[in-house]
């Protein structure tokens, strides 16, 4: 058995067993473990670091976009939660409830937050009088939880960490504008960083956020064909503001309700990279995110003094614009080194023995394609900036390939059926646009409408399920 067979041994090949592929990944490259509470994981030092890449991303954009960040309490009064009724029936299954404090039971059940637009909207009410106090444009970094019956790590926990945007706006135009505009920074984040081709739409009525007028979301497609659910970002109306009296004196001296919008991402975007790059080797991470964008890996030979020293001369060279590691650990072999960082998703490993030495030059192995190169050390600087903006594009090429090679376009059930059985992926399908229709093929195929695609969207045909003149064609897949 050779190292690298070592390494990757306890990984399940996806072909095999995917969902089990997804957990001995996260297992084996210590991006987190299992605790003793259900349904909740720890975020080793690994998988932290690739979610603080990701937030830092992110938050820059929200700041340039003019948003700032505030937090809000984890617990929430049962009697806030209960105020608005659709909302609190949405997460009512989902809350966790703080009882006691102490050895005292509490006069009023506390939820720990399972979302917090009611406590926002409460501080809202008091925040806003006049139109010039509008808009709030606030983000909040944080974790929630809710009680899932079923988790998966990243995908689904008991308790999660995310960001959650909410403005509010003197108008619905506003509201509408912030809403899509957010939306367009998930995308454009998800795509850029993430290397993650999505399709952006709208969410029928039946799964719109509780609440909400207007749900708007971004979807990606999975190696096991499944869609993810990467961002959700909803126009609200005035429903929150009714219920919670967050008016304002508006220019006319008429008091009017604001317009407001909730928007968030969670640590679930790491499942997405996770599933979405990730091979039977293991991690493939896109280097704007990598904790280690590359890793130099000493070949010591003979002359261990001369390598280690030109190995720790190229970090020093490195380590201001890049996130590099020296690996000088002698306890196990270089080839061992090799399988470990491919596992981990590095996406660029750095080679340099005593014949590297001589040669001034160093071996560079790409994690995306697994092509070797051998470089001079004086360009050794420039080419790994290049390098590593090459396997990002060509990272995102290689997903976007897969989603549009993975995406059907179907004019009847039976077809549908088949190739949500033998082909998986986006099922793009005519649909009359009735709830009737959308949640009998959820229920014959465990299918459900992904989004109302922004392109694309123009029927042609009639609805798959009724027969009836279809008025959209919507993206259908099993989903996450």
């Amino acid at each position: 058995m050779t190292d690298e067979d070592q390494v990757v041994k306890e990984i399940t090949p996806m072909e095999k067993d995917f969902s089990q592929w997804y957990i001995d990944t996260i297992l084996k490259t210590e991006l987190a473990d299992y605790t003793t509470v259900r349904g909740c994981i720890v975020f080793r030092p690994y998988g932290y670091a690739l979610w603080e890449n990701m937030q830092s991303l992110l938050d820059k954009r929200f700041k340039e976009t003019g948003h700032k960040n505030a937090y809000f309490p984890l617990f929430i009064p049962e009697s806030l939660l209960n105020k608005e009724v659709e909302h609190v029936e949405g997460f009512a299954p989902e809350v966790a409830w703080v009882t006691h404090g102490g050895d005292e039971e509490l006069a009023e059940r506390l939820a720990v937050r399972p979302t917090s637009e009611t406590i926002i909207c409460s501080m809202y009410s008091k925040w806003v009088k006049s139109w010039r106090d509008l808009p709030i444009l606030i983000n909040q970094w944080a974790n929630v939880v809710r009680w899932e019956k079923s988790t998966r790590p990243f995908l689904r926990t008991s308790e999660f960490l995310w960001q959650e945007g909410h403005t509010a706006h003197s108008t619905e135009k506003e509201a509408e504008q912030e809403t899509l505009r957010m939306l367009d920074v998930y995308r454009d984040f998800v795509e850029s960083e993430l290397a993650l081709p999505v399709i952006a739409g709208r969410k029928t009525e039946n799964e719109k956020f509780a609440g909400a007028l207007r749900t708007y979301c971004i979807e990606a497609l999975m190696k096991d064909g499944k869609a993810l659910q990467a961002g959700t970002s909803h126009n609200l109306g005035q429903h929150f503001a009714e219920v919670f009296d967050i008016q304002y004196l508006d220019k006319d001296g008429q008091l009017k309700y604001v317009w407001q919008t909730s928007w968030g991402v969670s640590t679930r975007l790491i499942g997405a990279v996770i599933m979405t790059h990730g091979d039977n080797k293991g991690l493939k991470l896109p280097p704007r995110v990598a904790p280690i964008q590359a890793v130099i890996i000493p070949i010591p030979g003979k002359e261990s003094a001369v390598v280690y020293d030109r190995a720790k001369k190229l970090k020093e060279t490195l380590k201001g614009a890049y996130r590099v590691e020296l690996d000088m650990n002698d306890e196990k072999t270089p080839g061992w080194k090799f399988s470990e960082y491919e596992m981990k998703g590095v996406p660029l490993r750095i080679e340099i023995g005593p014949r590297d030495v001589k040669k001034n030059q160093v071996v560079l192995v790409r994690r995306d394609n697994g092509e070797k190169t051998s470089v001079s050390q004086d360009e050794l600087y420039e080419t790994v900036g290049k390098l590593l903006e090459d396997i990002q594009k060509n990272m995102y090429n290689q997903a976007k390939s897969f989603t549009e090679e993975n995406t059907h376009t179907v004019h009847n059930f039976d077809e549908f059926k088949d190739v949500l059985e033998d082909k998986k992926g986006f099922v793009k399908a005519n649909w009359c646009g009735s709830t009737e229709c959308e949640l009998a093929i959820k229920e014959k195929t465990m299918a459900t409408i992904r989004c109302i695609p922004f392109e694309d969207s123009e029927p042609d045909g009639n609805c798959i399920c009724c027969g009836k003149k279809a008025t959209k064609k919507v993206v259908f897949a099993r989903a996450y």
